[in-house]
């Protein structure tokens, strides 16, 4: 592709990358900072850090390319990604930061006090970890291919090591603010080249959706029947509740209600992103309607320049996308390998020094690298929705029965992340390694959330009522933490 501004644009993204986490490092000089930032950033800060590590490949790229692709039936990955917050807020948000722990393994050992349930806890973070990381690295050897002709391994490389190199070095100090950036960076490389299509599709006197009637309307039993956009729905509904990336930014907060109120935010930042992957994947039914049949996540890297020409504004437009699509990468793929970093730096490799955490971020950012260098053909969106499912299946029900159930045991939650997330984990490896299985249970694979969540669930509350003897002596105490205002803590 003959577009001079698109390499340019691309550098100055992953330059100043480099630049705010150089600055970021001057303040990363303890171990709590660089796991929790020693809990002192703003809601304001905090939201927009989030909102940065959270729209990811997927939702840049995959969310339009399966609405280009699928039509209305993809909408609800938006809905669900942006939902999932609600949830977050109402369940638990605020409890989680109250209880002082530093990642999701350190919370089951302080509200369940096992040391096996935190080694489970363990595995699971460092897989859902790699698995939403392989995506991102596989979209940045995309977008840099597409957009460049490089190499497919170019892209993924280069994005590989400037994250890891910034999460080993500053820690969780440093990505705040370069997520922070970033969000901001990609809301206005979907925005600004929305407004400018939306005006020339216009000015072009409005022209026709070509579409076939089953794209705008709901399917019934189609491809993506019945069962697949309930089973969509939970995953994406309830795995935000799960994800260890999203839920280790509320530890960073300095109380439960900053915790709130970040949440809050959250909702209108993810909200007001969701609204143009929608119109992309719209448009490109017009212009590029060749996509639908093919590689649908380079819609939005591609659709500027079709619609408005190669000419400067076409050209422009189409670089600031790209350098928005690198800013993606880069800040999930941060917000992900410091989650995973820090449960191996501290239940791994020792006990969470800074040494320990920087050689566990090398780790942690090199495995999916070469699972991303040597799996390909993975759909973005599905490899992450599959993400969700996973975290779902094992910390949504874990988190919610442990903040608000007294009765959960060791035993009975333990069992319950092995059951559905370990049905979840195991297909998605079907999914991914395994043949395309027909009918209904292809779509039971492909889609676990629908069964998976409500086993872990119905385990869970199975086997802690058959092991009440195992509920912690000091529950009352471990409550009242929970769920109980900082103030009212500091007068008790």
């Amino acid at each position: 592709m003959s577009n001079p501004y698109l390499l340019p644009a691309i550098g100055v993204v992953t330059l100043a990358t480099l630049a705010i986490g150089a600055y970021g490092l001057r303040l990363a000089r303890t171990t709590s900072d660089f796991l929790v930032a020693s809990r002192v950033i703003s809601p304001t800060w905090n939201a927009a850090a989030i909102g940065g590590e959270y729209l990811s490949a997927a939702s840049f790229l995959g969310v339009a390319g399966l609405i280009l692709r699928y039509g209305v039936d993809m909408l609800w990955y938006p809905v669900g990604f942006a939902a999932g917050y609600l949830a977050l807020l109402l369940f638990v948000a605020a409890p989680l930061r109250r209880s002082g722990a530093f990642t999701l393994p350190d919370f089951c050992q302080l509200r369940l006090g096992s040391r096996r349930l935190r080694k489970l806890a363990t595995g699971f973070v460092v897989f859902i970890g790699w698995l939403y990381l392989v995506p991102q690295f596989q979209g940045a050897g995309l977008t840099l291919a597409t957009v460049t002709g490089s190499p497919y391994w170019a892209g993924s490389v280069l994005v590989a090591s400037v994250v890891t190199a910034n999460v080993a070095f500053g820690g969780m100090r440093a990505i705040t603010f370069v997520q922070a950036f970033q969000y901001w960076l990609k809301l206005t490389a979907l925005a600004v080249p929305a407004i400018f299509l939306v005006l020339h599709w216009r000015s072009t006197g409005q022209p026709h959706v070509p579409a076939p009637l089953e794209w705008l309307l709901p399917s019934e039993g189609g491809k993506r029947g019945l069962f697949s956009t309930y089973s969509l729905m939970l995953a994406t509904f309830l795995g935000t509740m799960g994800l260890p990336h999203v839920l280790v930014r509320f530890y960073t907060n300095p109380d439960g209600s900053a915790a709130r109120r970040t949440t809050l935010v959250v909702l209108g930042l993810v909200g007001a992103f969701y609204l143009f992957p929608t119109l992309y994947g719209v448009l490109g039914r017009i212009w590029t309607p060749e996509l639908a049949s093919g590689r649908n996540d380079a819609v939005v890297l591609l659709l500027p320049e079709r619609a408005l020409g190669a000419g400067v504004l076409g050209q422009l437009l189409g670089a600031l996308v790209a350098a928005g699509a690198f800013a993606a990468f880069l800040s999930t793929a941060s917000g992900l390998l410091t989650a995973v970093a820090g449960v191996l730096a501290t239940d791994v490799f020792g006990r969470g020094s800074v040494r320990a955490f920087r050689v566990a971020a090398v780790l942690g950012g090199t495995v999916p690298l070469v699972l991303a260098l040597n799996i390909t053909g993975l759909n973005v969106s599905q490899v992450v929705g599959l993400a969700f499912a996973v975290a779902a299946s094992s910390f949504c029900p874990l988190l919610v029965l442990g903040t608000w159930w007294r009765g959960l045991t060791d035993l009975g939650a333990a069992a319950g992340v092995l059951a559905g997330g370990g049905a979840a984990a195991a297909s998605v490896l079907v999914t991914v390694f395994g043949p395309v299985l027909p009918g209904m249970l292809g779509e039971l694979i492909a889609q676990p959330a629908a069964w998976t969540v409500p086993l872990a669930f119905a385990v869970m509350v199975a086997v802690s009522l058959a092991t009440q003897h195992r509920v912690p002596a000091d529950i009352r105490q471990i409550m009242f933490r929970l769920h109980a205002p900082e103030a009212l803590r500091a007068v008790s």
